[in-house]
C-alpha cells in the first residue's frame, strides 16, 4: 500500500494513533537541503491561468496536483484550508488539474473552470470535496449529483454546461494534461512548496514544510 493508501486508511479507521507511528518515521528534511524544482520544469510547475487559493502575492506558494475524484485528495482538502488559513497572507495555493481518474475527473476539473468563470470557484470546490463520495464513489460517476452539489454552491449549471465547452477551459484542461506529464506527476496530491516537493509525503509534514518556508520568508 502506498503512503497515499496509508493516509486514507487511518481516515477511515479513525485512528489517530496510526498517523503518529507512519508519519514521523522519517521527519521532512530541513527546507535548505531540498533540491528546488529543475529550471527547465518551472514553465511547467505554474501557469498564470491557474487557478489561486490565497492571495497572488504571498511569499510561500504550495502547488497542488490535484484530481477533484481523488479520494486522496479530499482527505487533504481541509489541511490545505487549515494552512490556508493559519498562515493568511503568507501561503497560496496553485492549483494544478491531474486527470488521472479518466471522464469523471475531465467532467468535474470542466466544471471548476465554469465555477471560476462565474466567481464561484472556491465554494464549489469546497462542495465537491465534501461531497465527492456522492458523486465519485469508487470509482462510480453520477453527473446528475456532481450538478447539483454544483449548483447548491451557487453555480449556475445552465450556463456552465455551455461554458464547459469553450475553447479556453479545453485548452486549461489540456495544457495542465501535458505540464502533469512533463513534471512526471504519478500520483494525487502531490505537492510542492516554493519549487520544492513534499518528501516524505504526509499531512504533518505539508505543515512542517509549510511552516519551514513562511519562516524563512519572514525572516
Amino acid at each position: 500500500m502506498n503512503r497515499r493508501g496509508l493516509i486514507l486508511s487511518a481516515l477511515a479507521l479513525g485512528a489517530a494513533g496510526f498517523g503518529g507511528a507512519a508519519w514521523y518515521v522519517n521527519r521532512p528534511k530541513p527546507s535548505s537541503e531540498r533540491a528546488t524544482v529543475a529550471p527547465e520544469l518551472a514553465e511547467a510547475l505554474t501557469r498564470p491561468y491557474s487557478p489561486v487559493l490565497g492571495p497572488a502575492e504571498a511569499p510561500v506558494t504550495i502547488v497542488e496536483f490535484f484530481d477533484p475524484a481523488c479520494e486522496a485528495c479530499r482527505a487533504f482538502h481541509p489541511v490545505v484550508k487549515e494552512i490556508l488559513e493559519k498562515n493568511s497572507g503568507s501561503v497560496r495555493v496553485v492549483i494544478r488539474y491531474t486527470p488521472f481518474h479518466g471522464p469523471i475527473s475531465e467532467t468535474a476539473i470542466k466544471l471548476l473552470e465554469a465555477a471560476r468563470i462565474q466567481g464561484k470557484f472556491e465554494p464549489v470546490l469546497n462542495m465537491l470535496m465534501a461531497y465527492q463520495d456522492a458523486w465519485a464513489a469508487h470509482g462510480e460517476f453520477n453527473q446528475q449529483k456532481l450538478g447539483k452539489i454544483a449548483a447548491g454552491a451557487g453555480l449556475d449549471l445552465e450556463l456552465a454546461m455551455e461554458q464547459m465547452k469553450s475553447p479556453d477551459i479545453v485548452a486549461i484542461f489540456n495544457q495542465d494534461k501535458a505540464d502533469v506529464e512533463t513534471m512526471g506527476v504519478r500520483q494525487t496530491p502531490t505537492f510542492y512548496i516554493n519549487g520544492k516537493p513534499l518528501d516524505p509525503f504526509g499531512m504533518d509534514e505539508l505543515r512542517q514544510q509549510v511552516d519551514a518556508e513562511v519562516a524563512a520568508a519572514n525572516g
